[in-house]
């Protein structure tokens, strides 16, 4: 064999190992991808762990967007609800869970940034063991009065308040939530000393107001909306930074008087700490995705909630934002609970 054909046979079979060993690559590339997290996921039922009882806004909500998330992933999501501990009971068990997207917990603002200050211990911590997937809806609250009260907007009530400190009462969901949380930022931002009583939740709160046992109370607008339209308790402002369009005559807490008050509830989706993030990225998406539809737009608003998608960065922001101001508005209010 001359020797440029010998160069010649050299070469080919040198390109045709480079050729061998490229093919190989992408198989294993390839392999590699569908085995990676995320890249088939999920290929069994995944558990969405709710904080809150059957039948409120927050598992109603859930239940809405479970149809969607079902005909996404091509998997069943489980609903299972488990109460109690301000939102605590339910998250330590997804805080505990495998980190491989099967197990996902629905929390508010109590149980991921506000219950850190609250308790003295804590059966889990909310920014090492949990990973953000993504915020659900915002649910804003109303100052309500009932119409006996010698104040007709938010700058007489505040009026009325110092005139004669410690004798008003204004009503909240129950110790540790966001409406109590709601209460004692209004007492501290107006130098009022509103004398604050827990209710088991929104609607004996607004109950009360209603027939006279309170005379004010923070609540959420599915309890208290009927009867503001009647004429039946009054709406002194709303706890959002933005009026609502349920109640577009009724203006914010900061526009009536203090400026940078800011008190809404919000709930959202959260993973174990060790959850692949292209597994959260995942889930993000069709939980977007699913809020993006106007159908649930509008049955969310009729329950008195707001749709709040957002980026998995954007939701951990804001669960670090949150942390921190609920953590001075408690130490400053001396809030405890066992």
């Amino acid at each position: 064999m001359t020797a440029p054909i010998a160069r010649g046979m050299h070469a080919f079979r040198g390109r045709r190992r480079q050729l061998l060993w490229a093919v190989a690559g992408a198989l294993v590339a390839g392999t590699a991808l569908a085995q990676a997290p995320g890249g088939d996921f999920p290929t069994k039922p995944i558990r969405m762990v709710v904080t809150f009882p059957p039948g409120g806004s927050a598992d109603g909500v859930v239940r809405m967007l479970v149809p969607r998330l079902n005909e996404k992933l091509g998997q069943q999501v489980v609903v299972d609800n488990r109460p109690g501990a301000g939102g605590n009971v339910g998250l330590t068990l997804v805080a505990k869970a495998p980190g491989d997207g099967y197990t996902l917990g629905v929390g508010a603002a109590g149980a991921l940034a506000a219950n850190v200050s609250l308790y003295p211990q804590m059966p889990f911590d909310p920014q090492k063991d949990l990973k953000p997937v993504g915020m659900l809806a915002a649910i804003p609250f109303v100052l309500v009065g009932h119409p006996s009260v010698a104040a007709k907007t938010q700058r007489e009530l505040v009026a009325l308040a110092k005139a004669k400190p410690g004798t008003l009462s204004i009503g909240h969901g129950g110790n540790g939530t966001a409406m109590h949380l709601s209460a004692a930022l209004f007492n501290q931002m107006a130098g009022t000393r509103l004398v604050e009583v827990p209710y088991r939740g929104s609607g004996p709160a607004a109950l009360d107001v209603l027939g006279g046992q309170i005379p004010l109370a923070v609540v959420d607008l599915p309890s208290s909306l009927q009867q503001i339209r009647a004429g039946k308790l009054i709406a002194f402002a709303v706890t959002s930074p933005q009026r609502l369009p349920m109640l577009p005559e009724v203006p914010t807490v900061a526009e009536a008087g203090l400026p940078g008050y800011d008190s809404t509830g919000w709930f959202g989706v959260v993973a174990p700490a060790g959850t692949p993030a292209p597994v959260v990225a995942r889930l993000n998406a069709e939980l977007n995705a699913a809020l993006g539809d106007e159908q649930v737009k509008t049955a969310m608003r009729a329950l008195g909630v707001e749709p709040a998608p957002g980026s998995v960065e954007s939701f951990d922001s804001y669960i670090r934002a949150e942390t921190k101001k609920w953590a001075q508005v408690i130490q400053d209010a001396h809030i405890k609970l066992d």
